[in-house]
Order: structure tokens, then C-alpha cells, then sequence
């Protein structure tokens, strides 16, 4: 019977607190349901065998039967709650044994009907946490299996349309040779007509064979199409299962995760006792207002944040209240009010806490700091913004002594690095006499996040996707002008500015030059930090792993994930790697970028050739853009202007000699050097193709060591 009562005592304190705050506002308001509540308890206690705390209730029981509650029997109400509290958490923990002792016969009656039936009706199936963490984990395990089916699906799928436009090639050219056989079929016709032949070609067996041959292939071309147009039938069914696969893995995730989601109700009466507590222990009177305590959020979130809900609670008692005569003497009331309200804006919860006090003492905040040498030459330029941070770092306190609850100057450091491992953000605000405000924002769950996927070096790493304030494409001459300032403003806000690899401890490691660089502007709490990274590989959600305890030592590293290929990839906090730097106070680096790499264009039909040149051109250390036709370069033209452009001749759509004409005719485009490279080795072919303004002509298949030679004889000669 102890686990259904445990159940039932988690769900009648809560409610036995709720009227007690209610009878200070109303006397006769809660006082029935509390009788009742309190009756059920006794009852439900003694029939398990926890006769103090069946003791407790029937004094509690006792008092109320006074005809004027007076404050004095409020107050001891509510101790004998917090000592039913921790009766409760020392029965629930085993430290404290339930007795069988007999109970009386309406109390065993009272325990069947209210706690049995109810149970029973309810149907609860008790699981151990650990099972609930393994389901959703391998609910994650096959996300990241269905992602990669879903990355190969993607290259089968776009080898296939490769497929379908080498068999419309094939068909066209087919065609042609149809034609010529037909052309040279009407030839003969007409050679035999002038020398009287008895039999014309048709009818003659030399042409028999040549027709057969164009048939057969036509055929074969034909059942290639079929076979192709199956597997473009195909893959779309694949990709439909695949997407309905999906969603409900998805649905499957979700619903494991919600049962693994716990209201902030569950431990409201935990943070009432704190109140109280602390308030007798400093002989200070506060009121704890809660506001939107049924947001749901990850049982271990909630459980990681118990603790620092505590040292924020005690914070606002000790240093942000003040005494019962200051407070009437600065025209408040004389009760302090504390605040704390939750709300949910997409997949966080956000927290608001404050307290009516005396707000921060940024005096003392600046007097600690200039003593501790942590402002340096910035100390009259500082804000109290600045100040205000100035409370997450440690040693750092403005208490006039050291006591058992507060004045070490470590508390809120702790808080700080407990709400960012967890993937949250902490900010604060504050007025002087008016109080101080702390807004919390953590993630609805720690199982599943989006992150922006980059990469930096030869590495790919994830960053939470709720950091990210804007991405920037900036040119060569604006980073160049970045790295000189080492920071950017936005908004009216400062971001240091750094390189990913450099933050990592590449400090080797040169950022690779393109016309187009990413740039992060990025946030956690009131750290802000600008990163340049080599590449983005776009948002996707990601399935958190636990990275062991040797990275969770390292600063800056929120987790890990796994990518569909197997490859492990480690979620970052840059903002707070920056800050780290910024402590061990590394000496300011000018950063001299090279010049940014050439870009060669490569215009092929062929995915072959276009494969195995930009696999060439990247060992050799340039940028590769490929087009498949005119068209296609016409288009990329108009985003960017190659150093050398490498051309095929015979293309669909727009081929290589008209190709050229127009980029000769265009003023941004007629001085791009033009590598022709085909298999048209002809005379009559080069000389029309210099005659348009091709720089150099390479017949097929071509020597590397002569390609590379001419491309880096038509690149441009810099300084």
C-alpha cells in the first residue's frame, strides 16, 4: 500500500498548501476542502503505517476548528505542512520505515474508498525513469537510421536524374545517326537513279544492316527510358513511405518524450517551504506568487533547475529584500513580494524572476571588481548592464558577511553554468530600489534540438539553432575589415568577432577565402558573440547524446549528435568559449586573411568529366562552380564572375561557341579567360573558336599537368 499512498500524498500537500495560501486571504474560503483534505490524509497515513505524519494531520485537523484563525496558527500550520514534506521525502527515500499498526475501522473504510478505488480507476502503470530515457534514446537511434536511408536515397535519386538526361542525350543522338542514315540512304536513291541500277539501296542488302543496327538501339534506348521511368515511379513510393516512416517516428518520439515531461507544479510546494524557511531564519517576511506553473517541461531539466531555483529564492531573501522597518520607511509594504512566472515560446520555457527589494548594489559590484582586478582600463566606461553580469562570477559578492546561506560569491557562478549546460541562457536586470529581474530561457527537453550544422577546418559541428540572431554572407574586403576591428555591431550591440577553428585552438589554422563567407551573429544570455565559419551545411534536428565526462569538463561543448552516416559531431557554445578566452585574457592577434581563392567554372553535359575535373582543381587548391549547359553558366554568371572558365562544345540548350559569343559581347563578362576543352580536334574547330575569343583550346582526353599549367598561366598576377 506505501507506493499508492505516496502517490496520493504527492497530490494532497500540493492541494493542503494551495488552501492554507488561500485562508490568508480569505479566511473562510478554503476551509472545508481543507478539513477534508487534511481528514483524508490522517486516514490514508495511518492505514499505511505512518502514524507521525497521521499524528500531524489530526493536529492540523485540531487547529482549524477554531472559530478565528489568527496568524500565529496559520504559521503553524504551515511548519507542521513543511515537516509533513519532509516526512513524506523520508518515507519516499526509505529512511523512515512505515509501521503496520491497526487502524480504526471508518479510517481503513476512508483509505479504500479514496486511495484504492481511485487507483484502480485511474489504471497506472508505474515505469522507471531509466527505461523511459532508453526508449527515447533508441527512439533517436532510429531517427538517425532513417536520416541516413534518407541521405543515400538522395544521391540514388539525383544519380537518377543524371540517368534521365544521359538517356535523353542518347535518344537525340540516336536520332541524328537515324537521319544521316536516312540522308545517305536518299543519296544512293538518286547515285543509283543516274546509273540505271536495277535495285535501289532500299531494296539492297548493304543497307539492310545499318537500319537493323539504329532500330535495335532505338529499342534499347527505349527499354533503358522504361527501366529508368521504374525507378523514378519507384523512388517517389520509397520517398512517400520514407516521409510517413518519419512522421511517425516523430509522433512516437514526441509521446515518449511527454511522458518523460513533468508540470512545474510538481514542485511548487518545495519552493513554498524554501520561502518560509529561509524567512524564519532571517527573520524576514516574503511572499512567493507562481504563475504558469502547469508549463510542462523534461523531467530532468526540471530536476538539474531544482537547485538553482533554490539559490535564486535565497538570493532574493538575503541580498535583494530588505528589513521589515526599511521597507515601511521606502513606503512598501512590509511583506516582500517574489515572483516567479513561466511561459512557453516555441520549444523553450522561459522563466521570470524577481523580487520587489532593493535591487543590485552596483556600487559594491564595482568596488569587488576594481579589487579583484577583473574590469582593468574599462572601469569607468562600464554600464550597469555590465556591472549586473559581474554577479555569475566568481568570488564576487557584495554580502557584508559570510553566513550558511549566502556571501561566498560562488552561488551564482554555479547557476550560470548549470542553466548553460543545460542549453539555456540567464539575463538580468535590475533597478535600485525597485528590485531585480532574472529571465531564464532553457529548452522544453534535452532529448531533441535544432542546430545549424557548419563546418570549420576539416571538422562539421552543430550550434543550437535558438543562439542564432542572423547568418551574413560578407565578402572578402568586409571580413578582411572584420578581423582588423575584432568585432561587429548589430542592433546597437557589440559581437566579438572570431574564427571557429581559432576558438577551438586551431591556432594554425587560416580561414579559407570565397566570394561569399558565412558569418554568425550569436547569443546565449548576455554573452554575444560574431563567428566565421568555412561552410554551412543548413538546420536540422538533432538527437542529443551524453558525451561522457571527460568533455562535459571542457568549456563551451553542449552535447553531441549523431549524423546519418555514423559520424559523431559535437554541439558548441562559442559564446562561451569566447568568454573563457576572454578570462585567460589571450593577447589580441591581428589576423592577415589571404587572398581569396581562385574560383574556375567548369562547363560539361557530362557528370563524368565535371566529377573528375572539380576533384583535380580542388587538390590543386582552387574553388570549383560547374554548369551543365550554357544556360546553366549564364545563370551562375550572373552570382559570381570565375577567375577561368572551362568549356565543352557540344552541350544541350546552349552550346560552347554560342556560349562564348555572348560572354564576349557583355562587358562583365568578356574578359574571363576561356579554356575550351572537347573532343572536336579539328582545325576548322580551333581556329573558329580563337576567332571568338578563346583563350586556350585542349582536345579530350587532356593531360592534367597541361590544364593546370594553362590555368595558372590565364589567372590574373597579383601583387
Amino acid at each position: 500500500m506505501l507506493p499508492i499512498f505516496l502517490d496520493e500524498a504527492d497530490e494532497l500537500l500540493p492541494k493542503i498548501g494551495d488552501c492554507l495560501r488561500a485562508l490568508r486571504q480569505a479566511p473562510d474560503g478554503e476551509l472545508n476542502l481543507l478539513n477534508r483534505l487534511l481528514h483524508t490524509l490522517k486516514g490514508s497515513a495511518r492505514m499505511t503505517g505512518a502514524m507521525r505524519m497521521g499524528d500531524i494531520a489530526h493536529t492540523m485537523e485540531s487547529s482549524l476548528l477554531e472559530e478565528i484563525l489568527a496568524s500565529e496558527t496559520l504559521d503553524a500550520l504551515e511548519s507542521d505542512l513543511d515537516q509533513l514534506n519532509t516526512l513524506l521525502e523520508e518515507l519516499r527515500s526509505g529512511k523512515v520505515q512505515a509501521t503496520e499498526e491497526p487502524a480504526a475501522v471508518e479510517e481503513m473504510v476512508e483509505m479504500t474508498s479514496a486511495g484504492l478505488e481511485r487507483a484502480q480507476q485511474v489504471g497506472m502503470l508505474r515505469v522507471r525513469s531509466d527505461v523511459i530515457d532508453r526508449l527515447v534514446n533508441q527512439a533517436g537511434e532510429v531517427s538517425v537510421a532513417r536520416s541516413r536511408v534518407e541521405t543515400e536515397l538522395r544521391a540514388f535519386k539525383d544519380g537518377l536524374l543524371e540517368l534521365s538526361g544521359s538517356v535523353t542525350r542518347l535518344r537525340k543522338q540516336l536520332r541524328e545517326v537515324e537521319i544521316q542514315a536516312e540522308s545517305q540512304i536518299q543519296a544512293r536513291v538518286s547515285l543509283a537513279a543516274e546509273h540505271n541500277e536495277q535495285f535501289d539501296p532500299l531494296e539492297f542488302d548493304r543497307f539492310t544492316r545499318l537500319q537493323e543496327l539504329t532500330r535495335f538501339m532505338n529499342e534499347s534506348v527505349h527499354d533503358v527510358q522504361t527501366v529508368q521511368q521504374t525507378l523514378l515511379k519507384n523512388i517517389d513510393e520509397t520517398n512517400s513511405a520514407l516521409f510517413a516512416q518519419a512522421r511517425l517516428n516523430r509522433e512516437l518520439q514526441q509521446n515518449l518524450m511527454g511522458v518523460r515531461m513533468v508540470p512545474f507544479s510538481s514542485m511548487s510546494e518545495r519552493l513554498y517551504r524554501l520561502v518560509r524557511q529561509t524567512g524564519k531564519e532571517l527573520n524576514r517576511r516574503a511572499n512567493l506568487e507562481l504563475e504558469g506553473t502547469n508549463v510542462e517541461l523534461d523531467r530532468s531539466v526540471l530536476e538539474k533547475m531544482t537547485a538553482p531555483f533554490e539559490h535564486l529564492l535565497r538570493n532574493a531573501i538575503v541580498h535583494g529584500l530588505e528589513d521589515e522597518q526599511q521597507r515601511i520607511n521606502s513606503g512598501k509594504d512590509a511583506i516582500g513580494e517574489i515572483r516567479l512566472s513561466l511561459r512557453q515560446e516555441s520549444n523553450e520555457v522561459v522563466f521570470e524572476f524577481s523580487d520587489d527589494g532593493k535591487g543590485l548594489n552596483f556600487a559594491g559590484l564595482r568596488a569587488e571588481a576594481l579589487k579583484k582586478g577583473l574590469l582593468g582600463d574599462i572601469s569607468d566606461d562600464i554600464s550597469e548592464d555590465q556591472l549586473a553580469q559581474l554577479i555569475f562570477t566568481t568570488g564576487i559578492s557584495t554580502a557584508a558577511e559570510v553566513t550558511e546561506i549566502a556571501g561566498r560569491g560562488i552561488g551564482m557562478d554555479v547557476v550560470r553554468s548549470e542553466i548553460t549546460a543545460l542549453g539555456g541562457r540567464i539575463d538580468v536586470t535590475s533597478q535600485p530600489g525597485k528590485g531585480t529581474r532574472f529571465t531564464i530561457h532553457l529548452p522544453l527537453t534535452l532529448a531533441v534540438t535544432q542546430v545549424l550544422m557548419v563546418q570549420a577546418g576539416d571538422h562539421v559541428y552543430a550550434i543550437p539553432s535558438t543562439m542564432v540572431e542572423q547568418v551574413r554572407q560578407v565578402k572578402p574586403d568586409e571580413l578582411q575589415a572584420l578581423y582588423s576591428k575584432q568585432k561587429i555591431e548589430w542592433e546597437g550591440n557589440n559581437y566579438p568577432f572570431s574564427y571557429l577553428p581559432t576558438l577551438l585552438g586551431d591556432e594554425e589554422r587560416v580561414p579559407e577565402i570565397k566570394p561569399y563567407n558565412a558569418l554568425l551573429l550569436l547569443r546565449s544570455g548576455n554573452q554575444r558573440i560574431a563567428l566565421h565559419v568555412d561552410e554551412l551545411r543548413g538546420n536540422r534536428e538533432a538527437v542529443v547524446k551524453n558525451i561522457g565526462p571527460q568533455l562535459s569538463r571542457l568549456p563551451g561543448i553542449a552535447g553531441a549528435t549523431v549524423l546519418g552516416n555514423g559520424a559523431v559531431v559535437l554541439i558548441l557554445n562559442p559564446a562561451q568559449m569566447k568568454q573563457r578566452l576572454a578570462v585567460r585574457k589571450a593577447p589580441r592577434v591581428e589576423t592577415v586573411l589571404p587572398d581569396a581563392q581562385p574560383t574556375i567554372m567548369v562547363v560539361d553535359d557530362s557528370l563524368t568529366v565535371r566529377k573528375i575535373t572539380t576533384r583535380l582543381l580542388t587538390r590543386a587548391g582552387y574553388q570549383v562552380v560547374t554548369a551543365q549547359d550554357g544556360v546553366d553558366a549564364l545563370e551562375k554568371l550572373n552570382e559570381l564572375i570565375p577567375s577561368v572558365m572551362l568549356l565543352d562544345i557540344e552541350m544541350p540548350r546552349m552550346d560552347g561557341f554560342e556560349l562564348t559569343k555572348l560572354m564576349r559581347r557583355e562587358e562583365r563578362t568578356k574578359n574571363i579567360p576561356i579554356i575550351m576543352i572537347t573532343s572536336r580536334a579539328a582545325d576548322k574547330h580551333r581556329d573558329f573558336a580563337m576567332g571568338l575569343g578563346v583563350n586556350a583550346y585542349l582536345g579530350k582526353p587532356f593531360q592534367e599537368d597541361d590544364l593546370l599549367e594553362q590555368i595558372a598561366a590565364l589567372l590574373p598576377v597579383t601583387a
